[in-house]
């Protein structure tokens, strides 16, 4: 990125001078009065090319580039006119402190064009660099009002007019405001190893972006190798497809502290064809989802997210998010991350090597606390020492006193839909611990045909709820694959494969280790290749059905007009097939079997018990043989529990 037009610290600015390092005027002023680093501050005083307090209009087919920043009373532009910057240099227009007029050229377009029309107030247009950022091999073209490099604020790249009261530095932006109504206009872009802070910003976008994996569009982004970006007490309220409120990028740590951040659906382009790539919008809705903008995103390698004492939240899509990333962390403390509307998730945590740490968060979502692909994610109490490894890890460098401040506490998670669901790519955990408290309507835990490791540590108060009745369901995937393919649920049985072991566990299977807790729910193995799920119960009880199933949806086919079925199925217990239902009771652990369960290894303690609900009598067959149930014992086979 060009650093043309930079302004440097006090001392370079003897006299007031501003230095002119590129075509680009720069419209500040320098407050003097302060010690390094400099005041910036649009001032808005004089028009560059002298037309300033005069009026111009661009008529149907006339061409007008603007070469410099122009400040204008009235603009009138025309059908079929046209407003260009120079070649290499993007053009955006502010009035009374606004970016407005911008529009995409076109559904897809990567760049912006100003929109026809008559504007009037104190109108700058401002000529900038280039900004470009490139996604699935398309590049995408940005303007935002402050970029800052390494040196600090980069003029030639900023359209400083839209940056309303507050100061302006190059190390720090305290109390200012920026405002937007046009399309895929970013706020601050720290970017190129940049140290920045800012303090109190209140930042109100309304209108949609273009791509979020490109940052287009975004209120605030942090990105690059030692980029260090902190946000604290902002107020950031987005509304617009894809228009971000944070994101955190290629190897860049941000931390954003003390903050409110809400994003809102946009109203998508009515020749908007769902799609992924460089020209998703939405989510896909074969995570049975819907809504066009999510609130937050981390994205690229060695990226650093964290949250303090913020409320997140999105009307749809998602609040915490991750995508196309490697070797990244994401960690809320004492947060609150909330899905308003009737759809969406609470964070996603994307790729093998995702770790997303939550302590002392509240969940209040409507379809999914979390999802993984492959990533790490953990619930637990904001500890001090917990906090504290916290703070070394993502390098927070947190004072003595906003440690002592902040209060320990257990994360609560409240969930309309499901708890956690696995999808797409082997791998991923899920861990809850400390006093946790975990509610859900629908499923806790929902797999879908890839490897999941769950486990969950009641010793410190840790609870689950289930509404349905289910913690954990095993199922092959209901995802088509792509926006415009169908899902059809399969009708033939599934065909035995000889080369996998119902009886033995294997890496990639589904294990669920529960230790010092009580549970009431079912858990199903539904999956029609080789997959075993694997129940591990210390020093735990269970009341429910633990059992090889076979699952239903409730219509025979799913496309995007269905989405709403995706997840949701029901299930009726059988022998296993290729799936596989291992259950080990260790020491001090109880299940009481509450219907017909169908298993293929059973391991049980000797201070372990199976039993059945008051008033009825558990019976144990191994491969049609009534057996005695004996503590201590290892059954494998065919096995079928029955409370008669």
């Amino acid at each position: 990125m060009s650093t043309a037009g930079h302004i440097g610290p006090l001392h370079a600015l003897a006299q007031c001078e501003v230095p002119m390092r590129s075509r680009v005027r720069a419209l500040f002023v320098v407050g003097a009065a302060l010690a390094s680093p400099a005041l910036l501050v649009p001032a808005g005083a004089q028009a560059a090319t002298g037309t300033g307090g005069r009026g111009r209009t661009v008529a149907a087919g006339e061409t007008w580039t603007v070469t410099e920043i122009t400040e204008l009373a009235r603009l009138t532009v025309e059908e079929g006119a046209v407003l260009a910057a120079p070649e290499g240099q993007l053009l955006s227009l502010t009035v009374n402190g606004v970016e407005t007029g911008s529009a995409l050229d076109g559904t897809y377009g990567t760049t912006t064009v100003i929109a026809a029309g008559t504007y009037r107030g104190d109108i700058v247009l401002t000529p900038t660099a280039d900004h470009t950022e490139t996604f699935a091999g398309t590049t995408f073209h940005l303007r935002q009002a402050v970029y800052v490099g390494a040196d600090g604020v980069v003029t030639g790249n900023s359209v400083l007019s839209g940056v309303r009261g507050g100061r302006l530095t190059d190390a720090y932006a305290k109390g200012v405001a920026l405002s937007s109504t046009g399309e895929a206009f970013n706020g601050f872009y720290v970017a190129e190893g940049a140290s920045y802070t800012l303090t109190a910003p209140k930042i109100a976008y309304d209108g949609n972006g273009r791509c979020d994996f490109a940052t287009d569009g975004a209120a605030v982004t942090g990105k690059g190798d030692g980029t260090r970006l902190v946000i604290e007490d902002a107020e950031i309220r987005n509304k617009g497809a894809v228009r971000t409120g944070v994101i955190a990028y290629d190897g860049a740590n941000v931390i954003v502290k003390n903050s409110v951040i809400h994003t809102d659906d946009g109203v998508l382009p009515d020749d908007y064809k769902l799609a992924m790539g460089a020209n998703m919008m939405t989510v896909p809705w074969m995570l049975g989802l819907a809504g066009n903008v999510r609130a937050t995103n981390v994205l690229g390698t060695n990226t650093t997210a964290t949250y303090l004492g913020c409320a997140v939240s999105s009307e749809r899509w998602g609040v915490l998010s991750t995508d196309s990333v490697n070797n990244s962390r994401l960690t809320t403390i004492n947060s609150s991350a909330t899905i308003t509307g009737d759809s969406g998730y609470g964070t996603y945590a994307d790729g093998g090597s995702q770790t997303d740490v939550f302590l002392g968060t509240h969940f209040d979502v409507a379809t999914f606390a979390a999802i993984t692909t492959g990533g790490s994610v953990s619930f637990g109490d904001s500890t001090r020492e917990a906090v504290a490894a916290v703070d070394t890890e993502s390098d927070l460098r947190l004072t003595a006193r906003e440690l002592a401040a902040l209060t320990p506490r257990a994360s609560v998670v409240d969930s309309r839909g499901f708890g956690v669901m696995w999808h797409s790519r082997d791998g991923g955990t899920v861990t809850i611990d400390g006093g946790t408290r975990f509610t859900t309507a629908e499923t806790m835990f929902l797999v879908k045909a890839v490897q999941a490791g769950i486990t969950v540590d009641g010793s410190g108060g840790a609870r689950l709820r289930t509404g349905n009745g289910v913690l954990v369901q095993v199922m092959e995937t209901d995802d088509p694959g792509s926006p415009d393919g169908v899902y059809t649920e399969p009708t033939d049985d599934p065909a035995k494969d000889d080369t996998f072991d119902t009886t033995d566990e294997h890496d990639a299977d589904v294990v669920a280790a529960f230790t010092s807790i009580e549970l009431e729910g079912d858990f199903y193995n539904a999956m029609r290749t080789g997959k075993n799920l694997v129940v591990s119960l210390t020093d735990t009880s269970v009341r429910g059905v633990i059992s090889a199933s076979v699952s239903r949806h409730a219509v025979s086919s799913i496309s995007a007009d269905e989405y709403q079925e995706i997840n949701h199925v029901t299930n009726t217990t059988g022998a296993a097939v290729n799936n596989g239902v291992i259950v080990k009771l260790g020491a001090g652990s109880a299940w009481t079997v509450t219907g017909t369960s169908y298993l293929t290894k059973l391991v049980v303690d000797a201070d372990a018990t199976v039993g059945a609900p008051s008033g009825r009598t558990l019976t144990l067959t191994v491969d049609g043989t009534e057996t005695v149930l004996t503590p201590g014992a290892t059954y494998t086979g065919a096995l079928t529990l029955t409370a008669a």
